[in-house]
C-alpha cells in the first residue's frame, strides 16, 4: 500500500511539473510588464534621453526574454500555435487512455473519432502484434515464434510490445490502448510500465451495451482484412451487398467500399462464441474497470444509442473537468 501511495504521489508531481513551470513563467512575465508600465508612466510627458531609452530597451529585452522562455515552454508541451494551445487547454493532461468494453460495443468506431479529435494513435494489441512481426523487431520475433508454435502470446510479450510502441514519435502527446488490458494482472503490469516514466492512465472510457444488442451487432458484422474496416448487414452494409431468398446477405456480394475486396466474417462472430467471450469478459475483464474506478478516471458512455449521439457523449467526457 505504501509503495502504491508513493507511486501515485510521484505520478501526480510529474503531471503537475509543466503546469508549475508555466505558472512561474507567467509570474515573471507579469513582473516585467509591471516594470515596463511603471517606467512608461514615469517618462510620460518627458523627452526621451539616451539613458531613458536604454532603460526602456533593457526592460523590453527582459520582457522579450521572458516571453521567449514561455514560448519554449509551450513548445515542450506541444502547443506551438493557438489551435494546439486551445486543444491542450481543453484536454490536458497528456492523454493515456484505455477504451473499455466488450466486443461489439463500438470501441473501434469511436476510437477512430478520438484519434482525429486528439491527434494521438489508437494502439490495438492485434495491430501492434502484426506490425512488430512484420518489422522483425525483437518483440515481434518472440511473438512470431509463439504464434507459429500454436501458443498464445503471453503478458510479458504484450507489455514489452507496448513499451516498444509508445516510444514512437506519434505517442509524444499520448496514446489510446484498445484491447489491453483485459485482465487485472495486465492492468497492473501496464501501471508499472507507465510508472517507470512517472506516468499513469489518465482516462478509461467505458462503453456500456446490453447483451442482446451486442448479439445483434456481432452476429451481423463483416470485416475487411486489409484495413480492419467493419460493416454490418443492418446498421452499416457495404454498397455492394445483395440479399438472397432467405433474406441473408450473399457472401460473394459483400465487398469493401473502398477496395472492392471481399469481406469476411470472424469465426467467433456467432452466438455460441459470443457467450464464451462474454463469460470471460465478466469474469476476467470487468475487474479491470473496478481497478481504475477508485482513481476517479472512469467515464461510462451509453453505447446503446445512435452512433452520432455516442460520439457526442464521448467527446463531452474527453474534456477536462
Amino acid at each position: 500500500l505504501f509503495r502504491s501511495q508513493v507511486v501515485n504521489f510521484v505520478q501526480a508531481a510529474h503531471c503537475l511539473e509543466p503546469l508549475l513551470q508555466a505558472v512561474s513563467l507567467v509570474k515573471m512575465f507579469r513582473q516585467k510588464i509591471s516594470q515596463m508600465s511603471a517606467m512608461a508612466a514615469s517618462m510620460a510627458g518627458r523627452r526621451f534621453t539616451s539613458k531613458a531609452m536604454a532603460t526602456a530597451a533593457f526592460a523590453a529585452g527582459a520582457g522579450a526574454f521572458t516571453y521567449s522562455a514561455m514560448q519554449k515552454q509551450q513548445s515542450i508541451i506541444r502547443c506551438d500555435d493557438s489551435a494546439l494551445q486551445a486543444k491542450y487547454d481543453k484536454y490536458w493532461p497528456r492523454k493515456i487512455m484505455i477504451l473499455f468494453g466488450p466486443a461489439g460495443a463500438g470501441k473501434g468506431t469511436q476510437g477512430e473519432k478520438i484519434v482525429k479529435e486528439l491527434g494521438i494513435p489508437q494502439l490495438s494489441t492485434g495491430d501492434m502484434l502484426r506490425e512488430a512481426v512484420s518489422q522483425g523487431t525483437e518483440v515481434g520475433k518472440k511473438a512470431k515464434a509463439v504464434m507459429e508454435s500454436g501458443g498464445l502470446v503471453g503478458d510479458d510479450i504484450l507489455i514489452a510490445m507496448i513499451a516498444e510502441r509508445v516510444q514512437s514519435e506519434d505517442c509524444k502527446s499520448g496514446f489510446i490502448l484498445d484491447g489491453m488490458p483485459r485482465t487485472l494482472v495486465q492492468a497492473k503490469a501496464v501501471d508499472e510500465l507507465l510508472a517507470k516514466n512517472g506516468e499513469f492512465v489518465s482516462l478509461v472510457m467505458a462503453f456500456d451495451v446490453p447483451y442482446e444488442v451486442l448479439e445483434e451487432r456481432i452476429c451481423g458484422r463483416w470485416m475487411h482484412k486489409g484495413s480492419g474496416r467493419s460493416y454490418h448487414v443492418k446498421f452499416a452494409p457495404p454498397k455492394s451487398m445483395k440479399l438472397g431468398a432467405d433474406g441473408k446477405p450473399i457472401p460473394e456480394t459483400m465487398k469493401d467500399d473502398e477496395t472492392g475486396e471481399l469481406l469476411y466474417r470472424r469465426a467467433d462472430d456467432n452466438e455460441a462464441a459470443l457467450k464464451k467471450r462474454m463469460d470471460s469478459y465478466y469474469g476476467a475483464t470487468l475487474p479491470v474497470l473496478d481497478h481504475y474506478k477508485g482513481r476517479g478516471i472512469v467515464r461510462v458512455v451509453n453505447a446503446n444509442q445512435h452512433i452520432d449521439k455516442v460520439w457526442d457523449d464521448v467527446k463531452a467526457k474527453l474534456v477536462n473537468k
